[in-house]
Protein backbone atom coordinates (compact mmCIF):
# COMPACT_ATOMS: atom_id res chain seq x y z
CA UNK A 1 0.00 0.00 0.00
CA UNK A 2 1.53 3.24 -0.85
CA UNK A 3 1.17 6.87 0.96
CA UNK A 4 -0.35 10.10 -0.90
CA UNK A 5 1.06 13.04 1.09
CA UNK A 6 -1.37 16.52 0.77
CA UNK A 7 0.25 19.66 1.89
CA UNK A 8 -1.45 23.34 1.52
CA UNK A 9 0.95 26.10 1.80
CA UNK A 10 -0.47 29.50 2.57
CA UNK A 11 0.51 32.36 0.72
CA UNK A 12 1.83 35.29 2.20
CA UNK A 13 2.39 39.69 1.83
CA UNK A 14 5.47 40.76 2.71
CA UNK A 15 6.13 44.18 4.60
CA UNK A 16 2.92 45.75 4.89
CA UNK A 17 4.51 48.88 4.57
CA UNK A 18 7.34 49.99 6.68
CA UNK A 19 7.98 46.51 7.46
CA UNK A 20 10.58 45.72 4.56
CA UNK A 21 12.12 42.33 4.17
CA UNK A 22 11.14 41.62 8.30
CA UNK A 23 7.37 41.67 8.36
CA UNK A 24 5.08 38.82 6.55
CA UNK A 25 1.91 37.74 6.94
CA UNK A 26 0.03 34.57 5.93
CA UNK A 27 -2.72 34.73 3.61
CA UNK A 28 -5.91 32.61 2.85
CA UNK A 29 -4.60 31.74 -0.86
CA UNK A 30 -3.26 28.26 -0.68
CA UNK A 31 -0.44 26.21 -3.22
CA UNK A 32 -1.95 22.68 -2.73
CA UNK A 33 0.07 19.90 -3.64
CA UNK A 34 -0.37 15.80 -3.80
CA UNK A 35 2.35 14.03 -3.51
CA UNK A 36 3.55 10.28 -4.08
CA UNK A 37 6.49 8.23 -4.78
CA UNK A 38 6.93 7.83 -8.63
CA UNK A 39 9.36 6.12 -10.52
CA UNK A 40 10.72 9.24 -11.96
CA UNK A 41 10.17 12.91 -10.99
CA UNK A 42 7.03 14.27 -12.20
CA UNK A 43 4.78 17.39 -11.93
CA UNK A 44 1.31 18.00 -13.24
CA UNK A 45 0.34 21.33 -12.98
CA UNK A 46 -3.62 21.89 -12.18
CA UNK A 47 -4.02 25.92 -12.14
CA UNK A 48 -3.65 28.62 -14.58
CA UNK A 49 -1.69 29.74 -11.83
CA UNK A 50 0.89 27.60 -12.76
CA UNK A 51 3.79 27.61 -15.37
CA UNK A 52 2.53 25.61 -18.70
CA UNK A 53 6.09 25.19 -20.18
CA UNK A 54 8.47 24.03 -17.79
CA UNK A 55 11.74 20.93 -16.99
CA UNK A 56 11.51 19.16 -14.17
CA UNK A 57 14.86 20.11 -13.36
CA UNK A 58 14.37 23.85 -13.09
CA UNK A 59 11.24 23.13 -10.77
CA UNK A 60 11.78 24.88 -7.65
CA UNK A 61 9.95 22.61 -5.87
CA UNK A 62 12.27 19.68 -7.46
CA UNK A 63 15.46 22.18 -6.54
CA UNK A 64 14.85 22.99 -3.28
CA UNK A 65 13.03 19.38 -2.33
CA UNK A 66 16.56 17.71 -3.57
CA UNK A 67 18.31 20.60 -2.12
CA UNK A 68 17.31 19.42 1.82
CA UNK A 69 17.70 16.28 1.32
CA UNK A 70 21.71 17.09 0.49
CA UNK A 71 21.54 19.55 3.43
CA UNK A 72 20.28 16.09 5.55
CA UNK A 73 22.05 13.90 3.53
CA UNK A 74 18.98 11.79 2.57
CA UNK A 75 17.93 9.85 -0.02
CA UNK A 76 14.95 11.42 -1.76
CA UNK A 77 12.76 9.04 -4.16
CA UNK A 78 11.79 10.42 -7.15
CA UNK A 79 7.89 11.59 -6.55
CA UNK A 80 4.84 12.85 -8.44
CA UNK A 81 3.50 15.94 -7.57
CA UNK A 82 -0.32 16.92 -8.39
CA UNK A 83 -0.41 20.89 -7.96
CA UNK A 84 -2.98 23.16 -7.60
CA UNK A 85 -2.20 27.37 -6.68
CA UNK A 86 -4.12 30.25 -6.28
CA UNK A 87 -1.40 32.54 -6.10
CA UNK A 88 -0.42 34.17 -9.35
CA UNK A 89 3.32 33.89 -9.91
CA UNK A 90 5.41 37.48 -9.54
CA UNK A 91 2.24 39.61 -8.18
CA UNK A 92 4.31 40.37 -4.68
CA UNK A 93 1.84 37.22 -3.13
CA UNK A 94 4.84 34.90 -2.37
CA UNK A 95 4.33 32.95 -4.83
CA UNK A 96 8.09 31.81 -5.07
CA UNK A 97 8.55 31.68 -1.13
CA UNK A 98 5.41 28.96 -1.11
CA UNK A 99 6.92 26.95 -3.34
CA UNK A 100 10.05 26.76 -1.41
CA UNK A 101 7.99 25.76 2.17
CA UNK A 102 6.68 22.90 -0.13
CA UNK A 103 9.68 21.95 -1.28
CA UNK A 104 11.30 21.73 2.52
CA UNK A 105 7.97 19.58 3.66
CA UNK A 106 8.50 16.89 0.57
CA UNK A 107 11.49 16.17 2.42
CA UNK A 108 10.43 16.33 5.58
CA UNK A 109 7.42 14.14 4.95
CA UNK A 110 8.80 11.23 2.98
CA UNK A 111 12.36 11.04 4.64
CA UNK A 112 11.35 11.36 8.18
CA UNK A 113 13.01 13.87 8.97
CA UNK A 114 11.29 15.45 11.52
CA UNK A 115 11.89 19.40 11.16
CA UNK A 116 10.69 21.46 13.73
CA UNK A 117 9.06 25.01 12.82
CA UNK A 118 12.43 26.58 13.38
CA UNK A 119 14.18 24.80 11.62
CA UNK A 120 11.68 24.63 8.81
CA UNK A 121 11.53 28.82 9.06
CA UNK A 122 15.50 28.80 8.80
CA UNK A 123 15.92 26.55 6.18
CA UNK A 124 13.53 28.34 4.10
CA UNK A 125 14.26 31.84 4.64
CA UNK A 126 17.69 31.32 3.52
CA UNK A 127 16.54 29.54 0.30
CA UNK A 128 14.36 32.49 0.02
CA UNK A 129 16.87 35.17 1.44
CA UNK A 130 15.11 36.97 4.13
CA UNK A 131 12.33 35.64 6.15
CA UNK A 132 9.46 37.31 5.74
CA UNK A 133 7.20 35.72 3.19
CA UNK A 134 9.17 32.23 4.06
CA UNK A 135 8.63 32.35 7.85
CA UNK A 136 4.56 33.23 7.33
CA UNK A 137 3.83 30.28 5.01
CA UNK A 138 5.32 27.64 7.66
CA UNK A 139 4.17 29.55 10.58
CA UNK A 140 0.86 31.14 9.51
CA UNK A 141 -0.38 34.48 11.17
CA UNK A 142 1.69 37.75 10.85
CA UNK A 143 5.44 36.93 11.36
CA UNK A 144 8.19 39.68 12.51
CA UNK A 145 11.85 38.17 11.95
CA UNK A 146 15.69 39.65 11.99
CA UNK A 147 18.32 37.51 11.82
CA UNK A 148 21.35 38.36 14.52
CA UNK A 149 25.35 38.95 13.22
CA UNK A 150 26.07 35.18 13.83
CA UNK A 151 23.69 34.28 11.19
CA UNK A 152 20.79 33.44 13.92
CA UNK A 153 17.01 34.08 12.88
CA UNK A 154 15.05 35.14 15.55
CA UNK A 155 11.30 35.01 14.75
CA UNK A 156 7.89 36.57 16.86
CA UNK A 157 5.12 35.04 15.62
CA UNK A 158 1.60 36.84 16.46
CA UNK A 159 -1.48 34.47 15.22
CA UNK A 160 -4.49 36.84 16.78
CA UNK A 161 -4.64 39.51 13.75
CA UNK A 162 -8.06 40.03 14.42
CA UNK A 163 -8.72 42.39 10.40
CA UNK A 164 -9.17 41.24 7.13
CA UNK A 165 -7.41 42.20 3.53
CA UNK A 166 -8.20 42.91 0.62
CA UNK A 167 -6.17 42.54 -2.34
CA UNK A 168 -5.57 44.46 -5.86
CA UNK A 169 -4.64 41.93 -8.44
CA UNK A 170 -3.30 43.30 -11.73
CA UNK A 171 -2.85 41.84 -14.90
CA UNK A 172 0.97 42.41 -14.92
CA UNK A 173 3.51 40.35 -13.27
CA UNK A 174 6.93 42.52 -10.93
CA UNK A 175 9.65 40.45 -10.91
CA UNK A 176 11.09 41.15 -7.25
CA UNK A 177 14.46 41.53 -8.58
CA UNK A 178 13.54 44.47 -10.60
CA UNK A 179 11.65 46.02 -7.97
CA UNK A 180 15.00 45.85 -5.98
CA UNK A 181 16.62 47.58 -8.62
CA UNK A 182 14.82 50.63 -8.15
CA UNK A 183 16.15 50.84 -4.37
CA UNK A 184 18.66 53.32 -3.42
CA UNK A 185 22.04 51.87 -2.34
CA UNK A 186 22.19 53.95 0.76
CA UNK A 187 19.88 56.05 3.02
CA UNK A 188 20.43 59.01 4.88
CA UNK A 189 21.04 58.49 8.86
CA UNK A 190 18.07 60.87 9.79
CA UNK A 191 16.00 59.62 6.84
CA UNK A 192 16.59 55.82 7.90
CA UNK A 193 15.64 56.61 11.43
CA UNK A 194 12.53 58.04 10.63
CA UNK A 195 11.96 54.91 8.43
CA UNK A 196 13.15 52.56 10.99
CA UNK A 197 10.44 54.21 13.32
CA UNK A 198 7.78 53.71 11.11
CA UNK A 199 8.13 50.63 11.30
CA UNK A 200 8.47 50.52 15.05
CA UNK A 201 5.01 51.82 15.23
CA UNK A 202 3.45 49.66 12.20
CA UNK A 203 5.03 46.51 14.48
CA UNK A 204 3.61 47.83 17.75
CA UNK A 205 0.18 48.73 16.75
CA UNK A 206 -0.21 45.50 14.35
CA UNK A 207 0.34 43.47 18.15
CA UNK A 208 -1.96 45.94 19.70
CA UNK A 209 -4.79 45.12 17.62
CA UNK A 210 -4.86 49.12 16.82
CA UNK A 211 -5.75 48.67 13.23
CA UNK A 212 -6.07 52.60 12.48
CA UNK A 213 -3.17 53.19 13.71
CA UNK A 214 -1.60 50.45 11.80
CA UNK A 215 -3.26 51.39 8.50
CA UNK A 216 -1.65 55.24 9.04
CA UNK A 217 1.86 53.62 9.03
CA UNK A 218 1.55 50.66 6.66
CA UNK A 219 1.20 54.20 4.08
CA UNK A 220 4.10 55.86 6.08
CA UNK A 221 7.11 54.06 4.27
CA UNK A 222 10.14 55.35 3.50
CA UNK A 223 12.72 52.17 2.54
CA UNK A 224 10.48 50.90 -0.95
CA UNK A 225 7.67 52.15 -1.36
CA UNK A 226 8.43 55.76 -2.80
CA UNK A 227 10.53 54.30 -5.34
CA UNK A 228 8.74 51.67 -6.31
CA UNK A 229 5.22 53.24 -6.95
CA UNK A 230 5.88 54.19 -10.38
CA UNK A 231 6.53 50.21 -10.95
CA UNK A 232 2.77 49.74 -9.69
CA UNK A 233 -0.44 50.61 -11.58
CA UNK A 234 -2.59 53.12 -10.22
CA UNK A 235 -0.59 53.66 -6.97
CA UNK A 236 -2.00 56.29 -5.39
CA UNK A 237 -5.21 56.29 -7.17
CA UNK A 238 -6.05 52.96 -5.54
CA UNK A 239 -4.63 54.45 -1.89
CA UNK A 240 -6.86 57.10 -1.91
CA UNK A 241 -10.19 55.59 -3.45
CA UNK A 242 -9.61 52.62 -0.66
CA UNK A 243 -8.71 54.98 1.86
CA UNK A 244 -12.28 56.92 0.88
CA UNK A 245 -14.16 53.70 1.17
CA UNK A 246 -12.71 53.01 4.59
CA UNK A 247 -9.68 51.06 4.51
CA UNK A 248 -7.80 51.70 7.07
CA UNK A 249 -4.64 51.58 4.96
CA UNK A 250 -3.21 50.26 1.51
CA UNK A 251 0.58 49.11 0.87
CA UNK A 252 2.59 47.17 -2.06
CA UNK A 253 1.98 43.88 -0.91
CA UNK A 254 5.60 42.06 -0.99
CA UNK A 255 7.56 43.91 -4.17
CA UNK A 256 4.39 44.44 -5.91
CA UNK A 257 2.52 45.20 -8.21
CA UNK A 258 -0.32 43.62 -6.26
CA UNK A 259 -1.77 46.19 -3.85
CA UNK A 260 -3.32 45.31 -0.29
CA UNK A 261 -5.76 47.01 1.85
CA UNK A 262 -5.90 46.35 5.91
CA UNK A 263 -9.68 46.79 6.81
CA UNK A 264 -12.23 45.28 9.58
CA UNK A 265 -13.44 41.89 8.93
CA UNK A 266 -17.07 43.11 8.95
CA UNK A 267 -16.51 45.90 5.77
CA UNK A 268 -13.99 43.49 3.82
CA UNK A 269 -17.05 41.92 1.86
CA UNK A 270 -18.83 45.53 0.63
CA UNK A 271 -15.42 46.93 0.42
CA UNK A 272 -14.32 44.26 -2.31
CA UNK A 273 -18.28 44.79 -3.72
CA UNK A 274 -17.46 48.64 -3.74
CA UNK A 275 -14.16 48.56 -5.29
CA UNK A 276 -14.49 45.98 -8.44
CA UNK A 277 -16.42 48.63 -10.69
CA UNK A 278 -14.01 50.89 -10.23
CA UNK A 279 -11.38 48.53 -11.66
CA UNK A 280 -12.37 46.14 -13.68
CA UNK A 281 -9.34 44.97 -14.88
CA UNK A 282 -7.91 43.70 -11.45
CA UNK A 283 -8.96 40.77 -9.48
CA UNK A 284 -10.39 41.87 -6.38
CA UNK A 285 -10.92 39.61 -3.20
CA UNK A 286 -11.32 39.68 0.08
CA UNK A 287 -8.65 37.36 1.62
CA UNK A 288 -8.42 36.15 5.49
CA UNK A 289 -5.10 35.70 7.22
CA UNK A 290 -4.69 32.21 7.74
CA UNK A 291 -3.63 31.05 10.87
CA UNK A 292 -2.27 27.40 10.65
CA UNK A 293 0.88 27.66 8.24
CA UNK A 294 2.00 24.41 6.25
CA UNK A 295 -0.64 21.59 6.52
CA UNK A 296 -0.18 18.03 5.71
CA UNK A 297 -2.69 15.20 5.48
CA UNK A 298 -1.24 11.41 4.67
CA UNK A 299 -3.70 8.80 3.37
CA UNK A 300 -3.43 5.38 2.07
CA UNK A 301 -3.57 4.68 -1.21
CA UNK A 302 -5.24 1.36 -2.46
CA UNK A 303 -3.50 -0.67 -5.18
Amino acid sequence: MSRKWSISVPGSTANLGPGFDSIGLALGLYLNLDVTIHDRWEFVHHSVHLPEKFTVEDHLIYKVANETAERYNVSLPPCKVDMWSELPLARGLGSSASAIVAGIEITNQICDLNLTIDERCRLASKMEGHPDNASASVCGGLTIGATLPNGQLELINVQDIDAAFAVFIPNVKLKTEEARKVLPANYDKAYAVHASANANMLTAALILKDYKRAGEFMEHDLFHEPFRANLIPNYHEIRQIAKDAGAYGTAISGAGPTLISLISKDRVESFVARMKPLFPSYDIKAVHVDTKGVQVTISELVE
